[in-house]
């Protein structure tokens, strides 16, 4: 393929020299990366649950190209574009959301994915993204017409959200909206006073989380007395970091994956510290930094609030997913079931990322003003 010049006015060329070419080649490196460990993590996974042998791979191999082909696609689109995507997939993806209470499939007393031509999805993944962008509008739109009160429309869409998640329940997925929700009313210009109101409801909302559900009470005690209560994959994703050491024992060698019930998904980034050592293991935290510290250096420049918020709130969700996978691997936090981007196996994750990641490249593209 012929080199693009800058003279290039096509579809494709006006993207390659608009998009943030070092936040591509980041994702795309991590998008590799994930090839590298579905080849790795998932056999001896399928084995133990009784399916065939490459069933996994194939399926993961299928998302990190779909998510591939949809970071290309959505970056292609304008902020307008983006708007209307999230306004349509947020009614129906909250749609979905609340049908999953009636029709979901239960998975470890949680109905949060619903059957779709037999494929499971789990709606409140892409629902996060759409989220993310109707409120960035909401408040931005607040600003240029007066009349609008976007703020209390997005509150009553955020209780909407917080209440379908509690009934699932998914107390995670509550926990990481509800931080970028009040992360973006801080951008937006929240008075201070509000913001610490705001973080003591958080963490109230933490500690009924404790009393009400009985998982997360688990949780709490397997990270504050590991050795009293077994505290099984934990104690196992860190003998996986201490087996890997600086180099690691090398692709395909660990044995972590062999007794790790969630080795391809929740606790992946424990077989990336046995088999690729401290080395490649600070590099993979070092891309996800990139990307997120990259993001918000870009916005610091930005003049338009709805790109400002959507982009900042996008940047917020893959980081902190990024970070709370990795902490709960490393017994930093409690355990929470959260994909690592572009790593962990899993299809509705994967592709939200995708989505999210497309649209982030979207908002950041460098544009006239008449393209908003």
């Amino acid at each position: 393929m012929p080199a693009l010049s800058r003279a290039d006015n096509s579809l494709l060329g006006r993207w390659w020299w608009s998009v943030d070419r070092w936040t591509l080649f980041a994702v795309s490196t991590l998008l590799g990366f994930g090839y590298l460990m579905v080849l790795s993590a998932s056999p001896s996974v399928a084995v133990r649950i009784g399916d065939p042998r490459d069933l996994l791979i194939v399926k993961q191999i299928t998302f990190l190209a779909l998510a591939g082909v949809e970071i290309v696609i959505v970056s292609l689109l304008s902020p307008k574009d983006i708007r209307r995507i999230a306004l349509v997939g947020g009614i129906v993806t909250l749609l979905l959301t609340a049908l999953t209470l009636v029709h979901g499939v239960e998975i470890k007393g949680a109905k949060r994915w619903i059957d779709i031509l037999g494929v499971s999805l789990q709606p409140s993944e892409f629902l996060k993204v759409f989220f993310i962008i109707v409120n960035a509008w909401l408040l931005s739109e607040q600003r240029r017409r007066p009349g609008l009160n976007g703020t209390a429309i997005a509150l009553c869409l955020f209780a909407i959200i917080v209440l379908l998640l509690k009934a699932q329940p998914d107390v995670g997925m509550m926990a990481l909206i509800g931080a970028i929700f009040l992360a973006q009313l801080f951008l937006n210009g929240l008075n201070l006073v509000w913001v610490a109101v705001g973080g003591a409801l958080f963490c109230a909302g933490g500690a009924g989380s404790y009393i009400i559900f009985q998982h997360v009470r688990e949780r709490v005690q397997d990270f504050l007395h590991p050795n009293a209560t077994g505290a099984y994959q934990v104690h196992v994703a860190l003998e996986a970091f201490g087996n890997g050491g600086l180099l690691g024992t090398g692709p395909g060698e660990g044995r972590i994956k062999d007794i790790l019930p969630d080795a391809h998904a929740d606790f992946v980034f424990a077989v990336v510290g046995e088999e690729f050592g401290l080395i490649i293991s600070l590099l993979v935290v070092g891309i996800f930094a990139f990307i997120v510290l990259r993001g918000l250096l870009r916005l610091v420049a930005e003049h338009d609030l709805f790109t400002l918020l959507a982009a900042g709130g996008l940047l917020m969700s893959f980081g902190l997913e990024a970070f709370i996978n990795m902490a709960t691997a490393l017994s930093l936090i409690p355990a929470k079931g959260m994909t690592l981007p572009f790593i962990s196996y899993g299809g509705s994750s994967m592709l939200a990322i995708g989505l999210e990641m497309g649209m982030l490249l979207a908002l950041t593209r460098r544009r006239h003003h008449a393209d908003l």
